[in-house]
């Protein structure tokens, strides 16, 4: 018994050991595949702003599978040394083709202009810029306030009219990147708008020929409204109250609070509509009698 005992405890062993050695083995064996699918790419060090030249220092290279590695990644730091940033670019983030500028191009701000776009200054104030929330990456609309040409039209007074919608704030005032705090505003006398040639030949008329106004708009806010501009006449026709477009979620809530519960009616059960009440029987009068006993039988025997 006890050499049973040695061998199954041997045998145990045996394949204990083999099967520890075959899963070190695959182990190691998937870490070198790993380590040769590796390639090292470049990565930025540090934040590189929006419109920065690119230095050796602000470049790292890490290794990256090569089936994880962006689509037009540089694999040598000199690839990347000198092109400028056309996006801000975050700590240990790829360097791709697709974030730099053309080589050849200079930092700043002429980086930052999309292929058939123009850069246009416009001088704004406190209230032109919305209280300085005018920003880089900002959506603006510009509302221009213009006498009109028609003399029928031109006794009505000036006429203001959204004359660009949804136009892009490329710097505001001598910064071309956003800051970290947007909630803070930044007091500035002039934003740089991306406008098309089309839209810079407007863009100069409104601001020869009246007062300019910037309306900022949301970032997802797309659509195109088309107004009729408005007057004199239209602004003391007056208008109709607005509903609030914030949260629907808090609205509905509060309307459901506000909102009284219906009244459940209980059925009323009604009583049977027969009132009439039993006649009382007048008990009977007790009757005289006395018991006759004969023999064995008894009986009672009624009194006249």
């Amino acid at each position: 018994m006890r050499n049973k005992r040695l061998i199954l405890a041997l045998t145990g062993a045996v394949v204990c050991g083999l099967l520890a050695v075959m899963l070190v083995t695959r182990y190691i064996a998937s870490v070198q595949a790993y380590t040769k699918d590796l390639n090292n790419v470049v990565v930025a060090k540090v934040e590189i702003p929006l419109g920065a030249k690119i230095t050796a220092d602000q470049l790292a290279l890490a290794p990256v599978p090569n089936g994880s590695a962006p689509e037009g990644v540089f694999r040598k730091l000199e690839e990347a040394v000198g092109r400028v940033a056309v996006t801000p670019i975050g700590v240990r983030e790829p360097i791709t083709n697709m974030k730099l500028a053309p080589e050849g191009v200079g930092a700043g701000l002429p980086a930052v202009i999309p292929e058939g776009y123009r850069a246009m200054t416009v001088k704004v104030d406190d209230v032109v810029g919305v209280s300085g929330f005018v920003m880089p990456g900002s959506y603006v609309d510009v509302v221009a306030v213009i006498l009109p040409v028609a003399q029928s039209s031109a006794a009505q007074g000036p006429i203001s009219k959204i004359v660009l919608q949804n136009i892009k704030v490329l710097a505001s005032g001598a910064k071309i990147d956003s800051p970290q705090d947007q909630r803070q505003p930044s007091e500035v006398k002039a934003v740089t708008l991306q406008v098309t040639p089309e839209q810079a030949e407007k863009l100069v008329l409104a601001t020869n020929e009246g007062k300019l106004q910037l309306v900022m708009r949301n970032y997802s806010d797309q659509q195109d409204a088309q107004t009729t501009g408005a007057n004199k006449a239209t602004l003391l026709g007056g208008e109709s109250a607005k509903p609030d477009p914030g949260p629907t979620a808090e609205k509905t809530v509060e309307a459901k609070a506000a909102t009284p519960r219906p009244r459940i009616r209980r059925p009323v059960i009604s009583e049977p509509t027969n009132t009439e009440r039993p006649v009382a029987v007048a008990p009977a009068a007790p009757r005289k009698s006395v018991e006759l006993i004969e023999g064995s039988k008894r009986r009672d025997v009624d009194i006249p």
